[in-house]
C-alpha cells in the first residue's frame, strides 16, 4: 500500500497537479509553502491543466478514472476547458494491445476467435477503466460487440481500495466526519467497483433492465448473447445509435432535445420507483439516443455494470422528502428526517426546518440552467453537520446517479424544470403505492404466503386462546399463593421476638467467658455493643 501512495504522489507531482489548487483561497501560510515549494520548478511539459489532469486520472487506473468520468458531467462545476478533457474518459482511455485481447477471449471461451466469431475487430471501438470493447460479427450474421476485461486490473484496484480505506479510518476519528460513515461508504463503493469485474453480473443486470423496459418507448437496452459471455468476456447485441454528448448529430437529424431531457428525468424516476432497480453509471459515454424518429426520441443504454436499489422503506422515504420538497413543505422534510433517525437526538423540527428552507428554497421553480443540484448538496451538508446528520451509504449511489443525471439534462435542454417534470410521476406513485391498486398490489404479491399460512389459522388461534388462558389461570395462582406468604408472617411477628431473644441467650450463654475478658480490657466497645444490641431486639 505504501508503494501505491508513493505512486500516487509521484503521478501528482509529474502532472503538476498542485496548480490546480485555487491559491487565492488558501490561507496565507499555505499559500507561502507553496510558493517556495521546489515543485514549482518542474516544468508542466506544455499540457493544458485540463489535460494534465486527465492524463494523471489515467496514470491512476480504474478508481481515479472513474471520479473524472463523474466530474466530466458536472460543467456547472468545472471550467469548459477540464470538463472538455475529462470528457474523453469516457470512452477514450488508452487501450490495451488488441493481440492482448484476442488472447484473453480465447482463453475465457476455451475457443479460438475463428470458432466463435466470422469477423473479428483487433482494433478496440472503445475504451474504458475497466474494459474494452471490440466489434464482431457472429457465424449467424448477427452485429455483435466483444467487451473483455483489463488485464492485470484487479490487483491496482484493490490498492486503491484500500488507501481508500486507510483514509477512511483516519477520518473516523474526526468528530465531524464521523458523521460521514466514510467506512461504510468506501465498503458500498468497494462492492460496486468489483462487481464491474464479472461480466456475467453487468450481463444479468442488462437483461434485467431489458425486461424492465420491454416495448418501452422511452429507453432501449441490447440484447446479451448467453452462450459467449463469462466473467471477463461479454458479448452483447451491437447498436447503432448517436452519443448522447455528440450535440451537433442530435440537431442535425432534428431530435426534439426538450422531450429527450424530460424522457431522461422520467426513466431515472421510472427505475427507482416503479421498477427499483437502476442504472447507476449514467455518464454520456454509457448513453445514446436512437437514430430513428428523432422527434420521437429514445434512449439506448449500454455498460450496466453498476445498478442499485432501495429498500421499501428507502423508497417511501426518498418519495415522500421529493414531494414535501416540491410543495416546499420543509416542515415535513424536517420531521421525516426526525423520523427516520437521521439527524441527531432532540434536534428540533422547526430549527431543522429553517435551515433546510434557506439552502433549498432558492433552487424551487427555476430552470435547470440556473440551478446546481452540486451547490445544493454543498449547503446540505453544511447544514447535515450543524444538525449531526448522518450520511446513507445505501443512498450514495442513488445520489451519484441523480448528479449523473442533471448534468446530462444540463446539457441537452438547459430550461428544462426538473421539478415540474418530475412532480406529476411521484405524486401518481404515491397515489398509486398507498390506495387500493397498490393495497391489491400487495395483497397479490403476499397471496402465495397467504394461502400457505389460511388453513393453519384456526389451529394457531386455539393455540393463542389456550396459551392465553394458561397464563391467566398461572398468574390467579401466585396471586394465591402471595395471599398465603402474607397471612404466614403475619402471624409470625408476634412470635419473631420471642425467638430473637432466645437466639440472644443462647449466643451469650456460649460466648460469656471471651466476652468477659474483653470486657476487662475495653470495656467502652463492649458497652456500645451492648447497647446496639439491646436496640436491635427491641426493634419489630
Amino acid at each position: 500500500m505504501s508503494l501505491r501512495l508513493l505512486r500516487i504522489l509521484w503521478v501528482v507531482t509529474r502532472y503538476r497537479l498542485d496548480t490546480l489548487i485555487p491559491f487565492e483561497r488558501l490561507p496565507a501560510l499555505l499559500r507561502l509553502a507553496f510558493r517556495l515549494s521546489p515543485l514549482r520548478l518542474l516544468p508542466t511539459r506544455g499540457h493544458s491543466r485540463g489535460q494534465r489532469l486527465r492524463l494523471a486520472l489515467e496514470s491512476l487506473g480504474p478508481v481515479f478514472i472513474k471520479f473524472g468520468q463523474m466530474l466530466s458531467t458536472r460543467r456547472d462545476l468545472l471550467p469548459p476547458d477540464i470538463a472538455d478533457e475529462l470528457k474523453r474518459l469516457q470512452d477514450q482511455v488508452p487501450p490495451f494491445p488488441g493481440d492482448q485481447a484476442r488472447a484473453l477471449i480465447e482463453d475465457e471461451l476455451e475457443r479460438t476467435i475463428d470458432e466463435c466469431f466470422a469477423e473479428f475487430d483487433t482494433a478496440p471501438m472503445a475504451s474504458a477503466s475497466i474494459a474494452q470493447v471490440h466489434a464482431a460479427r457472429l457465424h449467424t450474421g448477427e452485429a455483435v460487440v466483444v467487451k473483455v476485461i483489463r488485464p492485470r486490473i484487479e490487483h491496482v484496484m484493490r490498492q486503491d481500495i484500500s488507501l481508500m480505506y486507510a483514509f477512511a479510518h483516519l477520518l473516523k476519528r474526526v468528530p465531524e466526519a464521523r458523521r460521514l460513515r466514510p467506512v461504510e461508504v468506501v465498503a458500498d463503493y468497494e462492492a460496486t467497483l468489483f462487481d464491474e469485474l464479472d461480466l456475467r453480473k453487468e450481463a444479468a443486470n442488462t437483461s434485467q433492465l431489458k425486461r424492465n423496459f420491454k416495448h418501452s418507448p422511452l429507453l432501449y437496452v441490447p440484447a446479451i448473447h448467453w452462450p459467449l459471455t463469462r466473467q471477463r468476456v461479454m458479448v452483447q447485441e451491437r447498436i447503432c445509435g448517436v452519443p448522447v454528448a455528440d450535440m451537433e448529430q442530435l440537431a442535425e437529424q432534428g431530435t426534439d432535445l426538450r422531450k429527450l431531457a424530460e424522457r431522461g428525468v422520467e426513466i431515472f424516476f421510472t427505475q427507482v420507483f416503479r421498477d427499483n432497480f437502476f442504472h447507476a453509471d449514467m455518464h454520456p459515454g454509457n448513453i445514446f439516443v436512437s437514430r430513428e424518429n428523432p422527434d420521437d426520441p429514445q434512449y439506448i443504454a449500454i455498460d450496466c455494470g453498476i445498478v442499485g436499489s432501495l429498500t421499501r422503506e428507502d423508497q417511501d422515504y426518498l418519495a415522500r422528502n421529493l414531494l414535501a420538497f416540491f410543495h416546499q413543505d420543509y416542515y415535513e422534510v424536517a420531521l421525516l428526517h426526525i423520523e427516520s433517525g437521521w439527524v441527531g437526538e432532540g434536534t428540533r423540527a422547526n430549527e431543522f426546518a429553517a435551515a433546510i428552507r434557506a439552502v433549498c428554497e432558492p433552487i424551487l421553480e427555476r430552470p435547470l440552467k440556473e440551478i446546481s443540484f452540486g451547490q445544493v448538496l454543498l449547503g446540505l451538508f453544511q447544514t447535515a453537520r450543524r444538525f449531526h446528520m448522518e450520511v446513507q451509504p445505501q443512498l450514495v449511489l442513488l445520489q451519484k446517479t441523480l448528479l449523473n443525471i442533471e448534468g446530462l439534462g444540463r446539457q441537452l435542454y438547459p430550461d428544462l424544470d426538473l421539478w415540474t417534470t418530475a412532480r406529476p410521476y411521484l405524486e401518481r406513485w404515491m397515489k398509486d403505492r398507498a390506495g387500493p391498486r397498490g393495497f391489491w398490489a400487495s395483497l397479490q404479491k403476499q397471496a402465495p404466503e397467504l394461502s400457505q399460512q389460511l388453513p393453519e389459522l384456526p389451529a394457531l388461534a386455539h393455540q393463542a386462546l389456550s396459551r392465553a388462558d394458561s397464563d391467566l389461570r398461572q398468574r390467579r395462582q401466585q396471586a394465591e399463593a402471595m395471599t398465603r406468604l402474607d397471612q404466614q408472617l403475619a402471624r409470625a411477628g408476634r412470635s419473631g421476638r420471642r425467638l430473637r431473644l432466645g437466639l440472644l441467650i443462647l449466643a451469650l450463654a456460649l460466648a460469656w467467658q471471651p466476652l468477659a475478658a474483653w470486657a476487662q480490657e475495653q470495656p467502652w466497645p463492649v458497652l456500645a455493643a451492648a447497647a446496639l444490641g439491646l436496640v436491635l431486639l427491641a426493634w419489630r
